[in-house]
């Protein structure tokens, strides 16, 4: 199984006031770490899906030296989540080998990297099912897909990610998980704070 990673970094972090993939998390920001995370995990190409318009997040790119051959720009990010998800399915520019392909939200920095290390070796024993991590019987992001349901998002009829993964239920092997982090939402200055107290050493 070779993996691509597609992170999703193209919303307007209102409620946040600020871009939160630029908030500090330990030594880098939010995406760099989240991209660090990933490929130090082993993904085979690493992409950001990003507001073409986005100068912040261009600059954050530039400096962690990110290739623009990895960047994905989305030229509707007001479509929201699912649109930034169909930009990566439409995209021409994947390595051919990849054979699955893992959707992360660009604001969760806090999840456990044995969590994320489980989720592959979940996904390497479900190669052809949809793989997430579930906390209290309930299904997270991240997202693992195989390749022909990938492919698929880039024309369907639905209007969301979860309409799709629920037509897919039948393929879904979910993985049971423990980790608080994946019940954490990254929204406002209030929960910035509270990750950093209950996920890092900050």
């Amino acid at each position: 199984m070779n993996f691509g990673v597609v992170i999703l970094a193209a919303g307007a972090s209102q409620r946040m006031g600020r871009s939160k993939l630029m908030l500090r998390w330990r030594d880098t920001t939010v995406l760099g770490h989240i991209r660090k995370t990933w490929e130090d995990l082993g993904s085979r190409q690493t992409c950001v899906v990003h507001s073409a318009s986005d100068a912040t997040i261009l600059s954050e790119l530039d400096r962690l030296n990110h290739p623009n051959g990895n960047r994905i720009p989305n030229p509707s990010p007001e479509a929201g989540m699912f649109g930034s998800i169909q930009c990566a399915a439409r995209w021409r520019g994947w390595d051919p080998d990849i054979t699955h392909w893992l959707i992360t939200l660009g604001d969760q920095p806090q999840i456990r990297w044995d969590t994320l290390k489980a989720l592959i070796e979940h996904a390497y024993v479900h190669p052809n099912q949809i793989c997430q991590p579930a906390l209290d019987g309930r299904p997270k992001h991240p997202v693992f897909l195989p390749a022909p349901i990938f492919r698929g998002l880039a024309d369907t009829d639905a209007t969301d990610f979860m309409t799709c993964l629920a037509a897919h239920h039948d393929q879904t092997a979910l993985l049971t998980a423990s980790d608080p982090g994946l019940d954490f939402d990254l929204d406002t200055p209030a929960d910035y704070q509270e990750a950093l107290r209950r996920f890092t050493d900050a």
